[in-house]
């Protein structure tokens, strides 16, 4: 017998995590296989690789320093071995490239998706674990690598749904970042990460909070203090003359305002040619080409990115936790990580790759309404009455989806106006009705709750189902596949 004393566990998640269900998942389904459709047209292959990995192989990347382990979900195992949840999915590639190396054709272009794990403080739209799915070449330093993923990015987008007026994909270089912090004299890795870090959250905090984070520091909404860099006036505003480059102008253009910025750095001046050297490729697809743009604000917060850098941003407006109008922001962002697979020794390889962020896309698609297409994506259901009625309204289901309609029979001992009602929960177009005078006439009667859902909470016997007239018709048995296939198809 159980202990009443006894604690009872609680029924809810940690925070951070987030259960889904309904149309979120069908929209991760239906993204997943558009995305992956265009990566394999493009030639890449599929790789699955274990959520966990030794501690060391995963390296220490991720923006959020001051969190136990780095960011990253580890312990130690049986063996005594370190051992962590991936945090992204491309230092598990690096791992896998460095172990088959001697197996794998050069570049080894792959891709993979999966749900990838942040030990990070959860916010809003923060979660610790989400999906990515990446798309990379490994095995070569040419810049049509890095073009090709930013035309597949805005691909990808494009074929999701989203307008041209809608998306843009971004790109800048690492590199002139570095060659910037050079000019303001910041050194020490540590002190330069920090200021690459505060420059990633442009787009977050604006101008007025990058400046804090460059110079005193500064409190985030939950009261915390960042502390800043101290940097001097005249160093903030060259870091924020960078940043606030005018993007509207011509690549040309922006790239020689850029250059002056850099007061002749060697390596950012290489990182201007390789940009411009872009610009060129991406203009040579007439079709996606201009969706591409040089913005220098792209820093990226993870740190093994060595060169070029890109980012997708949402430009369409939502209203955020507070009820305040703001763009949707970042959906996907990739780079070069040249020196990623080289850590576990041998010769060097070269390497650029991107992700795709499939929860904030789903996020995006439902904050703009597309989410709800309808507001009944369930499947059709099938009024059970009991006794022999039972066995019938399995056999009209198993009919149905043996023609491919997504059915159910109802199984449990509710009456009618209960099965309605779950209908409405189930978010059901379509209930279908066989009783005996149905199947003697050979027809089924349908209700369209689409055009008659209020009805669903008013219903009590069959006579006045069959009285809601507006609402419902019968279709001859041998038609009602046909029909309701028609509609599932307006519902994908």
């Amino acid at each position: 017998m159980a202990n009443p004393k006894q604690k009872k566990p609680k029924a809810e998640l940690p925070r951070g995590f987030q259960d889904l269900s309904g149309r979120s998942l069908e929209l991760r389904k239906k993204l997943l296989e558009t995305i992956g459709a265009i990566y394999h047209h493009h030639g890449f292959e599929a790789l699955e690789t274990p959520i966990i990995e030794r501690l060391e192989a995963l390296g220490k990347h991720l923006p959020d320093v001051d969190r136990p382990q780095g960011g990253v979900f580890a312990w130690r195992d049986d063996d005594d071995d370190w051992v962590a949840l991936r945090y992204d999915l491309t230092a598990p590639l690096a791992r896998y490239v460095a172990e088959n190396r001697q197996f794998l054709p050069r570049p080894f272009r792959r891709f993979q998706a999966g749900p990838v794990f942040r030990n990070e403080k959860p916010g809003p739209g923060r979660f610790r674990q989400f999906t990515q799915f990446d798309v990379d070449s490994v095995g070569t330093a040419n810049i049509q690598a890095d073009g090709e993923l930013c035309l597949i990015l805005a691909r990808c987008l494009r074929a999701i749904g989203f307008a041209d007026d809608e998306y843009v994909v971004r790109v800048n270089d690492r590199r002139l970042l570095d060659g910037l912090l050079d000019v303001v004299g910041l050194e020490g890795d540590e002190r330069r990460g920090d200021a690459m870090r505060a420059m990633d959250k442009f787009d977050r905090l604006g101008e007025a909070g990058v400046r804090a984070l460059l110079g005193p520091g500064r409190k985030d909404e939950s009261g915390d203090e960042a502390p800043g860099l101290g940097l001097d006036a005249a160093h903030i505003d060259r870091v924020m003359s960078f940043l606030l480059a005018n993007k509207g102008q011509d690549a040309d253009q922006l790239l020689s305002q850029l250059g002056q910025l850099l007061d002749g750095h060697g390596p950012g001046l290489e990182a201007l040619e390789d940009l411009a050297r872009l610009a060129v490729l991406v203009k040579s697809d007439a079709e996606i080409g201009h969706m591409i743009r040089i913005d220098p604000s792209v820093v990226r917060g993870l740190g093994y990115y060595t060169g070029m850098v890109f980012e997708a941003e949402l430009t369409f407006p939502v209203m955020n936790a507070k009820g305040e109008e703001v763009v949707f922001g970042s959906v996907a962002g990739g780079g070069r990580y040249d020196g990623l697979v080289s850590r576990f020794g041998g010769e060097p390889m070269p390497a650029t790759g991107m992700s795709i962020g499939i929860d904030r896309l789903v996020s995006a698609i439902i904050s703009r309404g597309d989410g709800q297409q309808h507001g009944f994506d369930g499947p059709v259901v099938v009024v059970n009455f009991g006794g022999p009625d039972d066995v019938a309204a399995m056999e009209l289901a198993d009919m149905l989806r043996r023609a491919g309609v997504r059915a159910e029979a109802y199984v449990g001992d509710a009456g009618l106006k209960a099965q309605m009602k779950y209908a409405d929960r189930r978010k059901a177009r379509f209930v279908l009705l066989e009783g005996e005078d149905e199947r003697a006439r050979g027809v089924v009667t349908m209700k369209d709750l689409a055009v008659g859902s209020e009805l669903a909470q008013d219903i009590s016997s069959r006579a006045e189902w069959l009285a809601g007239q507006p609402a419902q018709q019968e279709v001859p048995r041998d038609q009602l596949a046909e029909l309701l296939l028609g509609f599932q198809g307006e519902q994908m």
